[in-house]
């Protein structure tokens, strides 16, 4: 989990549970979902899509590719992206999740990912 860097122009200064970004032409979920993991958190991790589904979206709705990722090792997270990063048990994560200021996009992906996108 981490939080956004105050300056940001969308949902500073909130909470939230996934990395991601904009799929590139012709490229896949996975390989921008990994791109996005590697630029985000200095990670190189597979990727495993759990679920696609149209998000409803503050901004616009969009499709949203769930990935998940088994990341070991040290994480070196975006300073400009990231003011804030930790590591929750999923009881603390799913309280937060509900009780934190979070991006409101991240708080439906993840009960779709907990439901894997049923």
């Amino acid at each position: 989990m981490y939080r956004r860097v105050e300056g940001l122009s969308r949902f500073p200064g909130k909470y939230d549970v996934m990395f991601g970004g904009a799929v590139g032409v012709e490229e896949s979920y996975g390989v921008a979902a990994a791109r996005e993991l590697r630029e985000e958190l200095g990670v190189d991790a597979p990727v495993r899509l759990v679920c696609k589904f149209l998000c409803r979206g503050v901004i616009s709705p969009y499709w949203l590719g769930v990935h998940e990722a088994v990341v070991s090792g040290e994480i070196a997270p975006d300073p400009q992206e990231i003011a804030w990063h930790g590591w929750l048990t999923e009881p603390e994560l799913r309280d937060a999740v509900q009780k934190w200021h979070f991006v409101p996009d991240g708080q439906e992906a993840f009960r779709h990912y907990l439901s894997s996108c049923a």
